[in-house]
């Protein structure tokens, strides 16, 4: 790792050798290890160890909570959250690792291309909790098992109610290019935001660049993080977001606030955030038995109830109020591919957006 020069295009090297077209990396180190089981010798050891040191952008409200979960599951056992985006986790750890401090016990990042980069770092350590191997699907865990989807999430379309009629609202990616919206859209910047990098990819793959060549026409406000498009419709300040966090949405609906979400017919942009552990974690026992907890129904179910997140868990419970997930058109996750076309990814946005 470069320390404080790791960007996206340092993490460039080695990609070529990924390969594309699944939600992760199917190039195969070696064979997973056997599922792990918590034992009570592996809670044991977390509790002489004392603690776990867990790297995440998850949203704060959402990370501590799993934090004070995890510790009334396991007392002995404290974890500390680190919580920041995710262009500064990656950052922070090459620094780390450049200067020989291995602080990080457990990660999380919403850009699963830094997953697929530390992996091909050889960094990360193989470890498979007995939930994943029994019911995550193939195409939600790495086949070394080095890192599999913690938590998923949806980019999406939303509108303000109170300033767009259910009838007359976009039903797709295409309704927004209609002239009506013109200076009433808000979108996220793939050069800040890892979540809108993913789905800038996605839509380009399957609707072509053309597509955003025709919404950068309709002036739209540029805002930064894919956070922002959320509040900014629940405020009023633009009718429609392009692009956004769904769980923003969820929370903003359900606490009262004028928006819909909106899933386009075309497809809507997955996004993955896997939980990897490191090979050098301090902390490796307490790592392990949070690194099971992360994927246990319990935790998955908090990320439904307090994160307005998804989980590909068979055992958690939908919130109600919100579509399934299953009944979702969904477009396919491909970190490798965002890892490799990064750059040229935020450098065409740029240029068409001028911004």
């Amino acid at each position: 790792m470069e320390g404080s020069k790791i960007s996206r295009r340092n993490v460039l090297v080695g990609a070529s050798a990924l390969a594309a077209g699944a939600a992760f990396s199917t190039r195969v180190v070696s064979a997973a290890p056997p599922a792990s089981a918590v034992t009570p010798a592996l809670i044991e050891a977390a509790k002489k160890e004392g603690k776990v040191v867990w790297y995440t952008s998850v949203d704060l409200k959402l990370s501590e909570q799993i934090g004070k979960a995890f510790e009334a599951k396991y007392p002995g056992v404290a974890c500390k959250v680190e919580r920041t985006g995710a262009e500064r986790i990656l950052q922070r750890i090459g620094q780390e690792y450049t200067a020989n401090v291995h602080a990080v016990d457990v990660v999380n990042s919403s850009d699963a291309s830094h997953l697929v980069y530390w992996k091909d770092q050889g960094v990360l350590e193989p470890y498979v909790p007995e939930d994943v191997a029994k019911f995550y699907p193939a195409e939600h865990k790495d086949a070394d098992g080095t890192y599999a989807s913690f938590r998923v999430f949806l980019c999406i379309i939303a509108y303000n109610t109170s300033m767009v009629k259910k009838e007359e609202a976009p039903k797709s990616f295409a309704d927004l290019l209609d002239a009506k919206w013109k200076g009433k859209i808000v979108k996220a910047h793939p050069g800040y935001s890892g979540t809108i990098m993913t789905a800038t990819y996605q839509m380009s793959r399957d609707l072509g660049w053309e597509y955003f060549e025709k919404l950068a026409q309709q002036n739209i406000l540029q805002v930064q993080s894919a956070a922002d498009p959320p509040k900014k419709i629940a405020l009023g300040e633009r009718a429609v977001q392009a692009d956004g966090v769904e769980y923003l949405i969820f929370q903003e609906k359900e606490s009262g606030q004028p928006v819909e979400p909106v899933y386009a017919t075309e497809g809507n942009p997955l996004i993955i955030g896997p939980n990897g552990l490191f090979k050098a974690a301090p902390n490796p026992n307490a790592a392990r038995l949070f690194q099971s907890f992360c994927f246990s129904p319990d935790c998955q179910q908090l990320c439904i109830d307090i994160g307005g997140l998804r989980s590909v868990h068979p055992q958690i419970k939908e919130h109600t109020g919100r579509t399934p997930l299953s009944q979702i058109k969904t477009m396919k996750d491909d970190a490798a591919a965002v890892l490799k076309n990064g750059e040229q990814i935020k450098a065409r946005y740029t240029k068409i957006f001028r911004v």
